[in-house]
């Protein structure tokens, strides 16, 4: 497959994405992490995101790529192979089970009024800005999108709302590391010291925190610690607590900021849809789960062979990688009626935004929750919104694992006249 195929910062990845489902449900691609298999079908993702013979604990050699002898190096590997994402098995099950008890449906129940209010403080404040400049647009991703799903997150967590400007920063030196098909070592230098950095913020963070001795912890970070203290497996030493804290800092930010941009960005290039929306608050949901499958914020998922197979005529040996393009699969005509088009009315199947499987997404909940909050309150507060710059969408760069908006300048109130 050529490098071109899935050039990384593509404006569109969509048309190379349906020639690579056309030409064949199977390919080998050097773009991604010195080889991998490449499949772009729903049926052939889903089943690979199901099937134990493919591992998520694949950051090895991903992580190794580049300089390994510094001690941030060291660090930065044993982070992240501990952490929930790249965990197979009972090891997954059980710090799964633990974790999920701060995204149920009570846990999002006490959230939503916070996020409420805090979605309407951000508007607040946007329009403010606008008001006090009216001949300069606003920035949807600065004002709101980054915004809101850092303060969740960090609500769920239980960490200080001043913390949050340093913890993004964090998040925004690991992103390109992991969003780069094959990052540079000075992206690599870049998220090493940023993941060190937070890891560092959670120890002394636990270091602070009273005895074990509460039987009901009061968020998600002392339930872990608690499990910590009692010899959890997976989190029955340091490196496993600070592992899983630090991905659910920036897991719970960096997609969910994506989703905010480019549900709003999608909606205001599709005008009957944003209408429709605006005449029905109510589809809030239904645009949201659109947005995850039209311009999903996560392109692709990874795993590791762990028994060799045949697939689609090609043999698969164990260690080989396998990239599954979610953002090709959420757009397959097998799957999807018209799956190009945008529209929030169409009875859709379920699509893979949030993966399948054992790995399927700890915080579809939260992220479909801050969506649905955020557009309900959208379509109710500015029925005249507007882009600023429909012509040129601001893309990430050199990222193709994320799909989401660097910036998105709006009128709040319709263009000046």
């Amino acid at each position: 497959m050529s490098a071109v195929v899935l050039q990384p910062g593509a404006a569109d990845p969509h048309p190379a994405y349906a020639a690579l489902r056309q030409a064949g449900p199977i390919h080998w691609s050097e773009d991604f992490f010195g080889g991998a298999w490449v499949l772009t079908r729903h049926a052939d993702a889903e089943q690979v995101l199901r099937d134990p013979r493919f591992s998520a604990a694949r950051t090895g050699g991903w992580v190794r790529r580049g300089e390994t002898q510094r001690r941030e190096a060291g660090a930065f590997q044993r982070l992240f192979a501990r952490a929930l994402l790249f965990l197979d098995g009972q090891d997954h099950a059980g710090l799964r089970r633990l974790m999920m008890a701060g995204f149920d449906g009570q846990a999002m129940a006490a959230l939503r009024p916070w996020i409420e209010q805090r979605c309407t403080a951000l508007m607040d404040t946007l329009q403010a800005e606008q008001a006090a400049a009216p001949e300069r647009p606003v920035d949807w991703i600065a004002g709101v999108a980054r915004r809101l799903p850092a303060g969740v997150i960090s609500r769920l967590l239980g960490l200080p709302a001043e913390d949050e400007p340093m913890l993004v920063g964090w998040s925004d030196e690991i992103a390109p590391f992991l969003g780069a098909a094959d990052p540079s070592p000075e992206v690599t230098r870049r998220a090493e010291r940023a993941l060190v950095a937070m890891a560092g913020y959670f120890r002394s963070h636990f270091a602070r925190s009273p005895g074990a001795a509460a039987q009901e912890p009061a968020g998600l970070l002392e339930r872990l610690l608690l499990a910590h203290r009692q010899g959890q497996a997976g989190l029955d030493d340091s490196v496993g607590l600070l592992a899983q804290a630090t991905m659910l800092l920036f897991a719970g930010h960096e997609t969910t900021r994506h989703l905010l941009g480019n549900a709003v960005q999608l909606l205001l290039t599709h005008p009957v849809q944003w209408q429709a929306l605006r005449a029905d608050p109510g589809l809030a949901p239904a645009a949201v789960r659109e947005a995850l499958r039209h311009q999903c914020p996560v392109q692709y998922s990874g795993r590791r062979v762990v028994t060799p197979l045949e697939l689609h005529g090609q043999r698969l040996e164990r260690g080989d990688g396998v990239i599954v393009l979610i953002g090709a699969a959420n757009r397959d005509p097998e799957r999807f009626e018209r799956p190009d088009d945008f529209d929030i009315a169409l009875p859709r199947r379920a699509s893979l935004a949030f993966g399948s499987g054992p790995h399927v997404c700890i915080g579809a909940a939260l992220t479909r929750l801050e969506g649905e909050i955020m557009l309900g309150q959208l379509a109710r507060r500015w029925p005249h919104l507007a882009l600023a710059r429909p012509e040129t969408p601001d893309w990430v760069p050199d990222q193709p694992l994320y799909r989401g908006l660097r910036s998105l300048p709006l009128w709040l109130q319709g263009p000046p006249t």
